[in-house]
């Protein structure tokens, strides 16, 4: 019998933790960007679909970004346009500038997200930008994505670290944040990039912010630390929390960033602590299952090698 069949996880709640937990699912984005191989556009909808069907809400589906420097986006139109967008269901999608939001608009988006960068470095290196510039590439975009009636999200990466920085200040993150809300961002989700923060970190950095409410957590599993540092976000009032259904994922502009938090590693955590996802995670193991053999490799995630059949 398996542990599914058993009853399994058992559920014993855990005090001072939310009662429902968003799960904002970037699979379709984060965890195939960085794919060698591009993968088909049929197999990107047919992921959407069955990850739908899991019960996820939020399917962060692709990125307006050029397609120079992310080939396996390039579809992101072609995609969008073959989308059998389910009621209910909202899909996001990246947009690092004015020209990727004329795309979006052209496409009907209604939700879009910018990526920031609280470090130098990786704003150079990412976007093209310094660590101040990078907000005169968002305002317009944000102020135009507002106007137009859509929901704007704001992604911070290398909170916790940078492979060239080192270290980072947590006035430095919680500067840029602080910035990105004050534009318009709605909800701003933290990340740990290269995935080497833990739960200290993780408290010190939340406790900076004015508004807990409003931040989301994006964890890196690089050192294991990816559940421990979602647990302790959710103790201070973090109710949204991204991960990558199967671990998929990594970043194409930071080398030791490995794969996202796997979203059925995170759903067994949270089916055990009671608290409410709306996620069917039996067929969530089923789709993953799925898209490793697309993918043509095993899943990374425990949960996923655990419970395939």
């Amino acid at each position: 019998m398996g542990a599914r069949e058993a009853g399994l996880p058992d559920v014993v709640p855990s005090g001072s933790l939310p009662s429902r937990v968003t799960i904002w699912e970037v699979g379709a984005r984060d965890g195939l960007q960085n794919e060698s191989t591009v993968v088909p556009v049929s197999v990107k909808l047919e992921f959407l679909s069955r990850l739908a069907d899991a019960g996820l809400s939020v399917l962060e589906a692709t990125s307006f970004v050029h397609p120079k420097w992310v080939p396996q986006l390039a579809d992101a139109a072609e995609l969008l346009s073959g989308l059998d967008a389910r009621p209910g269901v909202s899909y996001p999608v990246l947009v690092p500038n004015e020209r990727g939001l004329d795309r979006a608009l052209e496409a009907g988006v209604k939700h879009i997200a910018i990526f920031a960068s609280a470090t130098e470095t990786f704003a150079s290196r990412n976007l093209n930008r310094t660590l101040d510039s990078q907000f005169e590439m968002f305002e317009p975009t944000v102020e135009r994505a507002l106007s137009a009636g859509m929901d704007v999200r704001g992604y911070v990466s290398m909170c916790f670290g940078d492979p060239w920085e080192g270290p980072v200040a947590r006035s430095q993150v919680v500067a840029v944040g602080e910035r990105l809300l004050e534009m318009g961002c709605s909800q701003l989700s933290l990340g740990d990039t290269i995935g080497v923060a833990t739960p200290g970190q993780v408290e010190s950095l939340l406790e900076g912010f004015r508004d807990v409410t409003r931040l989301a957590v994006h964890f890196h599993d690089t050192y294991g630390q990816a559940l421990s540092n979602t647990l302790a976000a959710l103790r201070c009032g973090v109710t949204t929390v991204d991960s990558s259904a199967g671990g998929l994922g990594g970043c194409p502009y930071a080398e030791s960033a490995t794969g996202n938090l796997a979203t059925e590693d995170l759903v067994w955590m949270l089916d055990g602590l009671g608290i409410e996802t709306g996620v069917d995670l039996d067929k969530l193991v089923e789709c993953s299952v799925w898209m490793a053999a697309q993918l043509g490799r095993p899943s990374p995630s425990r949960v996923v090698r655990a419970l395939a059949k």
